[in-house]
């Protein structure tokens, strides 16, 4: 399409060369020449129109000014005639070598990204379509492969969680069918009975909830209502909250919060973040050990730990546990396994508050960081 423009640009050029050099002949002929040109004519034509001799040719011309004026108009309506000519096939011409190199680039885009091979041979002309044929290309099946992935993921955790609800269901049912069926339990046994299908109960309604957030939490779409958070009392009510399940296993919580510390954000929100981090921190920590949670300000930024002892988390999953349903326990345990989402969701109300979210872990421990604008 660029070799068009050129060749009408050229054209162009020719003619504009063609006039300037017919108008600067008859300027030299008439000007530096003594007026050679209008010699020649004078012998040439004879200006009386009333009559003819020597074989001359009588013409309807007074002067040579009239002939000079008539030879311009007559040279320009050729050079006009000629432009006609040359320009209106040069611009259809065009017109279909345009259509025809984008039918060309259109089929040969469609059979590039549908064929398997990632080879693409192209005339010269078209080396920077092929570069970048070749890259959306590229970019195209990484975003397909992704979203295979995903939706992989997604369809997994959904039959994770189908089999994860019949579990405690079927719990909740039975005991409460031997209940229903012997009203003369002794007390105690009943108590326990009651017990373990509340427990059950509990842990239904946490994979409903999680399951809800699969069908209803749209990570791509979060509005922030912002506010001054204190984050001491925050972060010791969460505490509180969790006491029922620190205490069986002897796991205790250490805070080290400034109590004047105010932090910039979402409430709500930011609560869901800690909250998920501190349920997979009570989760995956040993038992009788301490689960140590530190604030501070750091050049601008408020920067919240969370820092656990219990079984580090291998390398290659440090980059994956805050994707879409990632699942750190492989074996599915109804206990721990979640939905794969808390940590996704924790991340992306991070980012949208313009902070970070990471994960180191050791031997020794492992350590989640929330980084966060003051």
């Amino acid at each position: 399409m660029k070799d068009n423009g050129r060749s009408v640009l050229k054209a162009g050029i020719i003619l504009i060369i063609i006039v300037l050099f017919y108008f600067g002949i008859v300027w030299l002929m008439d000007q530096r020449f003594n007026g050679a040109l209008a010699d020649w004519f004078n012998y040439r034509f004879f200006i009386d129109p009333q009559k003819a001799s020597d074989g001359k040719i009588g013409v309807l011309f007074q002067s040579w000014y009239e002939i000079k004026q008539f030879l311009m108009i007559v040279f320009t309506a050729f050079v006009i005639f000629t432009a006609l000519c040359i320009s209106i096939p040069t611009y259809f011409y065009a017109r279909y070598k345009s259509k025809k190199d984008i039918r060309f680039i259109t089929n040969l885009i469609s059979s590039f990204m549908k064929s398997d091979s990632d080879d693409l041979s192209l005339p010269k002309e078209y080396s920077g379509i092929e570069t970048q044929l070749i890259k959306i290309k590229a970019l195209s099946q990484k975003n397909e492969q992704l979203v295979q992935t995903e939706m992989q993921r997604k369809n997994d955790l959904i039959t994770y969680l189908a089999h994860d609800l019949k579990t405690p269901l079927a719990s909740v049912i039975g005991y409460l069918s031997l209940l229903d069926e012997a009203p003369d339990m002794p007390p105690e046994q009943k108590a326990k009975y009651v017990g373990i299908a509340l427990k059950k109960a509990y842990r239904l309604e946490e994979l409903i909830n999680e399951f809800f957030d699969i069908t209803r939490f749209n990570l791509q779409s979060i509005v922030l209502n912002n506010g001054k958070i204190k984050l001491a009392f925050m972060l010791q009510q969460m505490t509180d909250e969790f006491y029922p399940m620190l205490t069986p296993q002897g796991k205790q919580v250490s805070m080290h919060v400034p109590d004047d510390l105010i932090l910039a954000g979402d409430a709500d929100k930011l609560a869901r973040v800690f909250n998920n981090i501190l349920k997979n921190a009570i989760a995956y920590c040993y038992e009788n050990s301490v689960i140590d949670i530190t604030a501070c300000q750091e050049e601008g930024s408020t920067v919240i730990t969370f820092t656990n002892h219990g079984d580090p988390i291998p390398v290659q999953k440090l980059n994956t546990i805050f994707e879409k349903f990632y699942r750190m326990d492989s074996a599915r345990s109804t206990n721990t396994g979640g939905a794969g989402l808390g940590l996704a969701i924790a991340k992306e109300i991070v980012t949208a508050h313009g902070g970070t979210i990471t994960a180191e872990s050791s031997a020794e421990h492992t350590v989640f960081t929330v980084k966060l604008p003051s």
